[in-house]
């Protein structure tokens, strides 16, 4: 009877808490948050001036007094105040208009998370005023969300990359056979944009703009087609407004280094999965989730590189917290892959 009160009266939550986006899942009512993780905050009063969407209007405009603050920081709390008033925001913003019961909450945590960063993201969940806290692994909650039979006894493989981390995991009757967290991904790829920038045009940009160049003409092989963009920034000397074209060539030079890394540790954890999972994935192959995974041709890389086929999910941005928000209505499958 407390269960059929509680859907109810309660709504529980499935969060993705991303470096670079929030997500969050409703049960019954779906994706209700998706917004940058981003604060704007007053450093005089100590106010939050925004949150979300409507920091990110002011992000690279802030006047005195006004700081852009990223509280997430390679995919964990970097900044302990500021992540707590953005979640409590959040998640003051996915339960307006639901009941009175303090929701439990889902929340998608890298792999490599040591046990003192799981402590501190329980700790500013519960703040907000939530009742029972669980952590699941990235990867995982994104297999779930991509529609992997994870509780199979055969072998998966997902890659989900997002802004400050990429994880990996080769999955297997609802548990973890071997998993890496690298904190190598897509804000790697768009700093190597700025810097490229910098250095071979005396061109300074942000990384807005960095990340519209990467979606643009950033790949990780060679495309069919040339591409070019005419990018605006403020010269690096004299601090004039200048446009500068780009091709395709010199940005697929630029953010070599980090897809590199990526490719290298995909390659690093095959040649750690047992000899019996390995049939699996020829005939399984690869997923790539993560807003990483849109990065054009990397599945073309990362399948010659692996020899493996390799598939993009069908919602790769929303990956992880469909998963996650999956398992608020799987309780048996949540308990077997919680984290401690």
């Amino acid at each position: 009877m407390f269960t059929t009160m509680r859907h109810h009266f309660s709504s529980d939550l499935a969060i993705d808490l991303g470096t670079a986006t929030t997500s969050i899942y409703a049960s019954g009512r779906g994706i209700v948050v998706s917004e940058p993780s981003l604060v704007a905050l007053n450093t005089t009063s100590g106010e939050i001036e925004a949150v979300g969407d409507d920091a990110t209007e002011i992000l690279g405009r802030t006047p005195g007094g006004v700081t852009a603050i990223r509280p997430m920081r390679d995919g964990v709390i970097a900044d302990f105040d500021a992540a707590e008033r953005m979640l409590a925001h959040f998640i003051r913003k996915a339960r307006a208009h639901s009941g009175w019961l303090r929701p439990r909450l889902i929340i998608g945590v890298p792999s490599g998370i040591s046990a003192v960063e799981r402590q501190a993201v329980r700790d500013s969940a519960r703040r907000a005023r939530v009742g029972e806290v669980y952590l699941v692994e990235d990867a995982v909650a994104a297999a779930v969300g991509a529609g992997v039979p994870v509780s199979e006894a055969t072998g998966s493989m997902v890659i989900d990359i997002g802004g400050g981390t990429t994880d990996i995991a080769v999955l297997s009757l609802a548990g973890v056979v071997y998993s890496r967290s690298l904190r190598i991904a897509g804000n790697e790829i768009d700093d190597a944009i700025v810097s490229h920038a910098r250095r071979a045009h005396d061109l300074l940009i942000g990384e807005r703009m960095a990340e519209r160049v990467k979606i643009a003409i950033g790949s990780a092989s060679r495309l069919d087609e040339r591409r070019v963009m005419d990018v605006t920034g403020r010269h690096r000397h004299d601090g004039r407004p200048i446009t500068v074209r780009m091709t395709d060539e010199e940005v697929r030079k630029a953010i070599n280094e980090p897809v590199r890394a990526i490719a290298q540790a995909v390659q690093q954890v095959l040649e750690q999965v047992p000899p019996e999972l390995s049939a699996d994935l020829c005939d399984r192959g690869i997923i790539l989730t993560g807003g990483g995974a849109l990065l054009t041709n990397l599945d073309r890389r990362l399948q010659g590189q692996t020899g493996l086929p390799v598939c993009i999910a069908e919602h790769p941005l929303e990956s992880v917290v469909r998963g996650a928000g999956k398992m608020l209505s799987d309780f048996k499958l949540l308990e077997k892959i919680t984290l401690a």
